[in-house]
């Protein structure tokens, strides 16, 4: 007995000095929700082209490191990016959840590679991620590429309020835009809108004498990391309505 009772002393002060454990009454090791190890991540980690004063959005998700049902406590997000405004939301999230970090190059960054620094904490709990993204020259024809992907989105919400009610996407919802620069192949154009619930991803193709379409992704911010849903124009000129396709499986960036 005396033998045991040593054992199980050394047991339980173990368990004191591994982070995220504790020790139950019967000593059997358990995990403290506020303490418990974790993992972080970064989508993307890195942006090839965008410009001064462009909302650029990267993605953080925390996944618990145990092997319990036990759901970690929120860890806190921050992050910081010189030469750039930055911005998160939400600032605490649990495993299954979406935070994004919103940064913002400000007017004397082009030409240049900013650094966005990203941390997680919880309990004494560190992660840190590092993403890039390089500032180019303003694209000469982005006045008339947001007025163009802004007519397209309006065309998708009158459509989306009518026929998909449950979205609650209307046409008074409210929306921020961020250009995708520079196009992309074969003169196909994006752009991305922010509402307070969604990300609206704007996709076109209109060449003179070539296909026409048009189509829209949404991914619901903080729950998704990739799109739940997506439609199509089949033909601007012909002005057909909009129909479901199946979602892409990652966002624009």
């Amino acid at each position: 007995m005396k033998k045991y009772s040593i054992f199980m002393r050394l047991a339980v002060a173990l368990a004191l000095l591994v982070p995220g454990v504790i020790a139950c009454d019967g000593g059997e090791p358990t995990v403290n929700p506020a303490t418990m190890p974790f993992f972080m991540d970064v989508i993307p980690v890195h942006m090839g082209d965008t410009i001064a004063g462009q909302s650029c959005v990267f993605m953080v998700t925390i996944t618990d490191d145990t092997t319990t049902t036990v759901v970690g406590e929120p860890v806190t997000i921050t992050a910081e990016a010189p030469g750039a405004s930055v911005t998160v939301g939400p600032e605490a999230i649990s495993a299954g959840y979406v935070a994004e970090v919103v940064v913002v190059p400000g007017d004397n960054t082009t030409g240049s590679t900013l650094r966005v620094t990203i941390t997680g904490e919880r309990g004494g709990q560190i992660r840190t991620e590092t993403a890039t993204l390089n500032v180019r020259e303003e694209p000469a024809d982005l006045f008339a590429k947001t007025v163009f992907a802004t007519a397209l989105r309006d065309i998708f919400v009158t459509w989306l309020e009518q026929n998909q009610a449950d979205l609650i996407i209307t046409t008074e919802t409210e929306w921020v835009g961020a250009v995708i620069y520079p196009y992309g192949p074969e003169d196909i154009g994006y752009y991305l809108f922010f509402s307070d619930e969604w990300e609206m991803g704007v996709r076109w193709h209109n060449v003179e004498g070539f296909e026409d379409w048009a189509r829209i992704y949404l991914r619901l911010r903080t729950v998704d990391l990739v799109p739940s849903k997506a439609f199509e124009i089949t033909s601007m000129k012909a002005e057909d309505e909009p129909h479901i396709i199946p979602p892409p499986k990652e966002v624009w960036r």
